[in-house]
């Protein structure tokens, strides 16, 4: 799987897209005015403890106070116990007992403020480098899950002695699996250097302090979105193309080769349609080559993506119509959950198939495209509606939720009343306003649309009504307003 990475820069904003063998599977946005919080580390200030809820508000200077559940306050294992079991020992002391209002803590972002919510805290730190992961406040030697089982206990064994014992443990990642003991104590030596720099800060500066900010977007793809499958990173800033190039050397020396400078005369992003694909991962409908479609619709507590038929007909016989549109749909599924950087819970509505190797096969080919996600996630069977239910973890906001707002005439909604009913509520409001007030006349100012219905099929309901509360009726037509907006202006 050949892959290539274009970066688009502006002072404003940085968009980032991930092509695999011509096709977009992945777009980053980071905003200059709005770059995300998740791992920065900040010295925050305890500012309630809810002990209904086992949590407790931290104000980090932020707008919103950030939320701290008692799953995230950390304690290191005593002599002998598991990881597993000192987090669920933490769980059972009460939070009031672990913290107090006014009470200054180190916190770590795990999740960006999303929607109403505020950002979520951990009082577990860790360092994110180019190999490793550092855990100050732990002594635990661990291995990515993606590395197989068979070369973890030697790479354990090697990290370990590599660290040494000067306190706080690692954990290897995935790109650090074939790095040399060189690579490996360059790695460890900036960690810990970090880490320094993070202590000395909490010690000199005030509470809601930032201590350490996670790396931009386009560091953050040299660190973690690089891998062996990458052919080129092509940037289409120079000053940019410097600062990335001058970084990869530090810290990503096998990564600056595959750096370019895009010159070309169209924009980068015009290459391979990045525009069009950002267009359409922001629709609610998804056209499936085979002539069926996807209907993806995010809500706050869970995204449901259903699957149709559309206009395709299969060459023998319906059941193998089904089984195809499905096939496909789960492909096109886990793409658009990558595009789209949808998180929570999500619902699949695939078609009903009536045959057991059918849905075996398709469940078997969505869990297969899921594996190609960076970020994590679980999927279950066909439940007995014939849904899949399943999780990706959220960190960060979608990108529907990063580019658009709710619509100011709908408001989120996604319909909005028929002109018709809107006339019919304007008819009830004068009603009640002429029993109120007295009035010379009243005036109707609507959309275009809702007046036009009152000139032409409500003209005579109009003026059975001018009739009946014995007050001349006018209208005035508004351009600017929605189709839901009018005014009653009394005269």
């Amino acid at each position: 799987m050949q892959q290539d990475i274009l970066i688009n820069w502006s002072p404003q904003e940085t968009r980032v897209a991930i092509v695999e063998n011509g096709a977009v599977q992945e777009l980053h946005v980071e905003r200059t005015l709005e770059r995300g919080l998740v791992g920065n580390v900040y010295l925050g200030k305890v500012a309630r403890v809810l002990p209904g809820m086992q949590s407790a508000f931290i104000d980090i200077g932020l707008e919103r106070a950030a939320f701290l559940h008692v799953a995230d306050v950390w304690h290191p294992p005593l002599e002998g116990e598991s990881l597993s079991a000192s987090r669920s020992a933490q769980v059972q002391i009460p939070i009031e007992k672990q913290v107090f209002e006014g009470q200054a803590l180190m916190v770590q972002v795990i999740k960006d403020p999303i929607g109403t919510k505020g950002a979520r805290l951990s009082t577990q730190i860790s360092i994110a480098g180019r190999l490793l992961v550092f855990l100050p406040q732990d002594d635990h030697i661990g291995v990515s899950q993606k590395i197989p089982t068979a070369q973890r206990d030697d790479l354990r064994n090697r990290l370990q002695k590599l660290a040494g014992t000067q306190g706080g443990g690692f954990i290897l990642r995935t790109n650090g699996e074939d790095a040399s003991d060189a690579e490996l104590s360059e790695d460890i030596g900036y960690l810990r250097k970090a880490w320094a720099r993070i202590k000395n800060a909490s010690v000199r500066l005030p509470p809601q302090s930032m201590l350490h900010q996670d790396l931009n977007l386009m560091q953050r793809v040299l660190r973690d979105l690089v891998c062996e499958s990458t052919q080129t990173i092509k940037v289409d800033s120079l000053e940019q193309f410097a600062v990335l190039k001058a970084f990869g050397a530090e810290f990503m020396p096998m990564a600056v080769e595959k750096l370019q400078h895009y010159k070309g005369e169209r924009p980068i992003f015009d290459l391979y349609s990045i525009d069009e694909e950002i267009a359409k991962a922001l629709a609610r409908r998804v056209e499936l080559k085979s002539g069926g479609y996807l209907i993806v619709d995010q809500t706050e507590a869970l995204t449901t993506v259903d699957v149709n038929t559309g206009g395709f007909v299969g060459a023998r016989n319906f059941d193998d119509t089904i089984f195809k549109t499905n096939l496909e749909a789960a492909q096109a599924i886990a793409r658009q959950l990558r595009l789209r950087n949808l998180g929570g819970i999500i619902i699949a509505d695939f078609i009903d198939m009536a045959r057991e190797d059918h849905r075996e096969a398709v469940l078997s080919e969505f869990k297969k495209q899921l594996r190609r996600d960076r970020v994590k996630t679980m999927a279950g069977g066909f439940s007995q509606l014939g849904l899949v239910e399943m999780t990706r973890k959220r960190t960060r906001e979608s990108l529907a939720r990063m580019l658009c707002e709710p619509c100011a005439v709908c408001e989120g909604k996604g319909i909005v009343k028929t002109a018709r009913s809107v006339t019919y509520d304007i008819f009830r409001e004068i009603l009640r306003e002429a029993r109120q007030f007295n009035p010379r006349e009243f005036r109707i100012v609507a959309s275009p649309k809702v007046i036009e219905l009152f000139l032409d099929e409500e003209s005579q309901h109009l003026a059975g009504l001018s009739e009946f509360i014995g007050k001349p009726v006018s209208l005035q037509s508004e351009a600017a307003m929605g189709q839901e907006q009018y005014d009653i202006v009394l005269m």
